[in-house]
């Protein structure tokens, strides 16, 4: 798998990894009546479309030439001090891989100027919470942004990116 940026013509891709891998996740939290309702709004061709023209950001895809078996999102905020990460994900069938550590390697390279990065998780995806986790994200006391699918608060992690003395 290498990374690369993402097009237009990769938006059925992406889509296609983005309501598997949230099937797989997420079924047996929500049930998949709800995760199909929340991949058609939030993972619909026309949001994703969206996200490759926003300003300040940039959209990944993990591609082996066949097909795209991971994708990453985020944007730079606060000046450009702080990346949020918005999205990463692979596919269930390549996780474990190092694929997800390209695509955050990636794109925190895309943001040199940032001093760190966050990103809000559900408190029940103890896979993805592992994950971060290695890679050398820290629990915050922040409020997450944003509501789970089950109303509660998300979890909100932490990375430093840059000496800030």
């Amino acid at each position: 798998m290498f990374v690369r940026t993402a097009g237009e013509r990769d938006l059925d891709a992406i889509r296609a990894v983005l309501v598997e891998t949230w099937h797989a996740t997420y079924d047996a939290i929500y049930g998949a009546a709800k995760v199909t309702e929340i991949t058609d709004e939030w993972h619909s061709i026309a949001s994703l479309k969206a996200r490759l023209i926003k300003p300040n950001s940039d959209f990944l895809v993990a591609d082996d030439g066949k097909r795209i078996g991971g994708v990453a999102f985020a944007e730079s905020v606060d000046g450009g001090k702080l990346v949020v990460l918005r999205q990463l994900y692979v596919l269930p069938d390549l996780q474990g891989r190092g694929i997800g550590g390209m695509l955050l390697d990636e794109i925190i390279e895309s943001f040199p100027e940032a001093r760190a990065i966050r990103l809000e998780v559900e408190a029940q995806n103890t896979r993805a919470i592992a994950f971060y986790e290695a890679n050398g994200f820290v629990r915050s006391g922040d409020a997450g942004e944003h509501a789970a699918a089950s109303g509660e608060a998300t979890l909100v992690y932490r990375r430093p990116l840059a000496d800030l003395s």
